[in-house]
This record gives structure tokens, C-alpha cells and sequence, in this order.
């Protein structure tokens, strides 16, 4: 049945590696003609994923053949014209490759917006918790401490989880943007080009951060806190420790993960 096809990706990869082996062209050659990464070539040509639908026509261009022999794998000879028959199947492999590729993106989201969703519920728990119990170990003098970086996780976490890009526009993948802008928002990672290539791993790293951040800071602030008061250290915890942690969590807790991501699959 046509509705059951199902492109094979290795037979289209081994297909795609041949002819651009017959072109004399490298992994990287092709990739910067398609504005993708190599590794998303090397990707294809393995058969572990397949190319977004938009770029098919350009790709089947750029290897001199159709995009009907470039789904099927194999070149089709003259004297065996195809029939509607034999393009149906193929076109609808390609909408159900794009409508799992979807459906995959969504289920991710909706994934991670449960894990934050918890994240939130037991930072609100343990705030209640050491409102109630907390005294005289814990203190609120350096309450901006304990608030900021669960604030920041909510706010980074809000956007990450439910309202950014699961895929970001063909222009990232076309130029070399050291950017991402969606509106107010706007991140600039130093030495990192934007794409989608590494996008949905930087899309994972904020949102483990914002998770992790939210559902862990402020049990930890409030044993470090209680252990420098036992230890007598009360005096410098404020600004000594309590503080250099807090920005380390903010920014080193997020931005080391995203900067190692990015630049490992971009």
C-alpha cells in the first residue's frame, strides 16, 4: 500500500554517497552547497537520517538526477518510464518522513514541559519547606541568592520549553549566524554559529539547566548556607561563597553546556 512506504535511508544513503563520490565532491564540499553541516551529510550517507523535504530538490540538482531516483536509490533507466504507481509511494514516504519528523519534535516538547512542570512544583515545595522549617539554620538575609537563579530557570525555562523554534529558519543554516532572535528575545554565544544542526541540542542543554536549576538550587543553597553558619563562617558566606556559587549556577551552569553543544555539532 502506498500509504504503508517507507523510504529506505540506507539504500538512499549509499546512493547519495556514490554519486557524490562520482562527482569528486568531499562530505563538506556538498554541505556548504546546501547550507547544512557535514555532519548531517555523513548522517544521510549512513542512513540515520534523511534530509528535510526542502532540500531534496536541491540536493537530487546538485547530484544530477531526480528527486524521484534519489528517493528510491537507484538510477531510473529510460526505456522504463515510471507510472503513478511508482512516484505515489515515494511522495508520500517523503510527507511521512516530514509529518514524524513533526510529530517527534512535538513529543519532545511536551516531554520536556512535564519535566518542568515538576521542576517548578518541587521548587515551590521546598521554598513552603523552608519557610516553615527552615529556621534558625537558614536565613533569608541573602534571599536574592536563593530567588535569582530559580527566577532565571523560570524565565529561560518558560521560553525553551514552550515557545521557542524546535527549528530554526533556512537562513541559520545558509550563514555563519553567531545569534539567535525570536522577537525580545535574543542569545549570543561567543565562537558559536547558530543552526539546525546543533539547535536542538542547545534546546536540551537549557532546558536540563532550567530543570535541574529549579528543582535542586534552593535545597542546595540552603545546605551550603546552613553548613557555613555551623561552621562559623556566617560572616563571608554572603558574598564570599554564596555569591560566586550563585553566578556560577546562572551562567557557568548554562552557558558551559550550551557553548560545548554548539560548537560540538554545528
Amino acid at each position: 500500500m502506498a500509504g504503508n512506504y517507507k523510504i529506505d535511508n540506507g539504500k538512499f544513503g549509499a546512493f547519495l554517497s556514490q554519486l557524490r563520490k562520482e562527482k569528486g565532491m568531499t562530505q563538506k564540499e556538498l554541505a556548504e552547497r546546501l547550507y547544512v553541516s557535514d555532519k548531517a551529510v555523513s548522517k544521510w550517507e549512513r542512513g540515520l537520517s534523511l534530509p528535510d523535504i526542502a532540500l531534496l530538490q536541491p540536493l537530487a540538482e546538485l547530484m544530477e538526477v531526480s528527486v524521484t531516483e534519489l528517493l528510491r536509490g537507484e538510477i531510473i533507466r529510460k526505456d522504463q518510464p515510471l507510472t503513478i504507481q511508482d512516484v505515489e509511494p515515494l511522495v508520500n514516504g517523503a510527507l511521512v518522513m516530514t509529518a514524524q519528523e513533526q510529530t517527534a519534535q512535538r513529543e519532545n516538547r511536551r516531554k520536556w514541559g512535564m519535566r518542568f512542570l515538576w521542576a517548578l512544583a518541587l521548587c515551590v515545595v521546598e521554598i513552603g519547606l523552608l519557610c516553615r522549617f527552615g529556621q534558625p539554620w537558614f536565613r533569608w538575609e541573602g534571599s536574592v541568592f536563593v530567588i535569582l537563579p530559580p527566577l532565571m530557570a523560570l524565565i529561560f525555562g518558560m521560553y525553551f520549553v514552550f515557545f521557542s523554534k524546535e527549528k530554526l529558519p533556512r537562513f541559520y543554516d545558509q550563514y555563519e549566524v553567531d545569534f539567535y532572535s525570536d522577537g525580545v528575545f535574543r542569545m549570543n554565544i561567543p565562537g558559536v554559529h547558530f543552526n539546525n544542526s546543533n539547535w536542538p541540542h542547545i534546546l536540551n542543554a537549557v532546558r536540563a539547566w532550567a530543570c535541574l536549576t529549579l528543582g535542586s538550587w534552593v535545597l542546595l543553597f540552603a545546605a551550603v548556607q546552613g553548613l557555613l553558619v555551623k561552621l562559623g563562617l556566617a560572616a563571608m558566606a554572603q558574598f564570599g561563597i554564596l555569591l560566586p556559587m550563585t553566578l556560577f549556577i546562572i551562567l557557568g551552569g548554562m552557558m558551559i553546556p550550551v557553548y560545548v553543544v554548539g560548537k560540538k555539532y554545528q
